[in-house]
C-alpha cells in the first residue's frame, strides 16, 4: 500500500469517500474547511452529494434527512459551528440515525481563536444538545488514526444507528503526515426502516416527538440499552511504556501524542512514566483504566482544556490513588519540555 502526504482535514474526507459516505452537507469555518473543500471537488466527481448549507443548522438537518433515506451521511465544523449542530445531533440520537460528524476544536468559548484546542470534551461526550443520549466519540493523535477512526466511525454508526463523532483538535486537522490510504469495500448493513417509499410494503416513521410522558420514557429507556451495550463492547484505547511505570499520564489526541517524546526524556531520567492514551472517548474506555490503578503510584491527566476528561479519570480512580492535573489553554499546544517539567514535579511529589 502506497504512502502519500496528506493533511489531516483531507485525509478525513478522503477516509469518508473510501467508507462510502454517500452525502457530505456542510459549512466553512477554520480550521476544518480544507474537509470541506475537498469534499466539494471530490465528491460531484465519484457522482455523489455535496452541499454547503446556508448554516451549520442547515448542513446538519441535511445529514438527518440523507440518513433517514438511508444514507451514509456526514457532517464538519469546528467548535461553534458544532455547537449550532447540538439539536441536529440530538436529533439523529433521538431518531437512531446513523451519521458521521466531525469535530476540528478550536480555542474558546465563545468565537475564541483557530487555535487548536480540547475544550469540547464534555459537549462530545455527554450529548451536547439536549436529553439523555450519547455519540460515540473517537479521538485520534495521528492523521493516521484520523483515517482509521473515520472509516471506523461508519461502521460504528450504522452498527447502533447512533451519530458518531471524530473529535480532533485543530492539530490533527492541519498537520501533514505520509499516511496510507486502505482500500475499502463499504458494506452498510440493510436499513429496512429507512424511508424509501411504501410500495410494497408498510410505512416506515422516524421521529423523535413523543407527546406522552409513557411512550417517550419507554423510547428512552431503549436507548439507554443501546448505550450500554456500547459501552460494553466498544471500549478502546493505547498504551505506551505503561510496563512498570508509577507516572501514569492520561491524555489523548494531540496531547497524548506529545507526551510520548516527555515519557520517553523521564524513562532516561530513572523516572517510571508511561500513558493510557484512551480512544473512545465515549464510551471512556473505564475497564482498562482501571486496570492500571493497582500499578500507579499517581495518575496525571493532561488536556489542552481547564479539565474536563480529568473528571471521568477521578470517576474511575475513586480515590484510591492521587490525581494530578495540567492544562494549557486558549488554544496553546504543550511542549514535551512542559510536560516534562510537570513529570518532574509530580516525581518529588509523589514517588520519591
Amino acid at each position: 500500500m502506497a504512502r502519500v502526504l496528506m493533511k489531516g482535514n483531507e485525509a478525513i474526507a478522503e477516509a469518508a469517500i473510501r467508507a462510502g459516505c454517500d452525502a457530505y452537507f456542510g459549512y466553512p469555518i477554520t480550521p476544518q474547511t480544507e474537509l470541506l473543500e475537498y469534499m466539494s471537488k471530490r465528491m460531484p466527481e465519484l457522482g455523489r452529494v455535496f452541499v454547503q448549507g446556508e448554516s451549520e443548522l442547515a448542513s446538519v438537518n441535511m445529514v438527518l434527512g440523507a440518513a433517514a433515506a438511508g444514507k451514509r451521511a456526514m457532517t464538519s465544523s469546528s467548535s461553534p459551528g458544532i455547537s449550532l449542530k447540538q439539536e441536529g445531533i440530538s436529533y439523529l440520537a433521538g431518531t437512531e440515525l446513523p451519521a458521521v460528524v466531525v469535530n476540528i476544536m478550536r480555542g474558546g468559548p465563545g468565537l475564541g481563536n483557530v487555535q487548536p484546542s480540547q475544550a469540547d470534551y464534555f459537549q462530545a461526550t455527554k450529548g451536547g444538545g439536549h436529553g439523555d443520549y450519547f455519540p460515540i466519540v473517537l479521538a485520534p493523535s495521528t492523521v493516521q488514526e484520523a483515517i482509521d477512526f473515520t472509516i471506523l466511525a461508519f461502521e460504528l454508526a450504522d452498527k447502533y444507528r447512533n451519530p458518531a463523532m471524530i473529535l480532533g483538535d485543530g492539530s490533527i486537522g492541519q498537520i501533514m503526515e505520509p499516511v496510507e490510504l486502505p482500500e475499502v469495500e463499504p458494506k452498510p448493513p440493510p436499513k429496512p426502516w429507512a424511508l424509501t417509499g411504501c410500495k410494497d410494503r408498510e410505512k416506515n416513521i422516524i421521529r423523535s416527538l413523543y407527546l406522552l410522558a409513557g411512550p417517550l420514557e419507554a423510547r428512552n429507556i431503549i436507548l439507554q440499552k443501546k448505550y450500554r451495550e456500547i459501552e460494553a463492547h466498544e471500549q478502546r484505547y493505547a498504551e505506551y511504556m505503561l510496563d512498570g511505570a508509577e507516572i501514569v499520564i492520561v491524555a489523548y489526541g494531540t496531547v497524548g501524542r506529545v507526551a510520548q517524546t516527555a515519557i520517553k526524556k523521564a524513562r532516561d531520567e530513572g523516572i517510571l512514566t508511561g500513558l493510557f492514551r484512551p480512544v473512545t472517548l465515549y464510551p471512556y474506555p473505564k475497564e482498562a483504566l482501571s486496570s492500571v490503578i493497582e500499578q500507579a503510584k499517581v495518575f496525571l491527566v493532561l488536556e489542552m482544556s481547564a479539565g474536563q476528561m480529568l473528571e471521568d479519570v477521578e470517576l474511575v480512580v475513586e480515590g484510591r490513588v492521587p490525581v494530578e492535573f495540567q492544562g494549557w489553554l486558549g488554544g496553546r499546544v504543550p511542549t514535551p519540555t512542559e510536560v516534562l517539567e510537570k513529570i518532574r514535579e509530580v516525581a518529588d511529589k509523589h514517588t520519591s
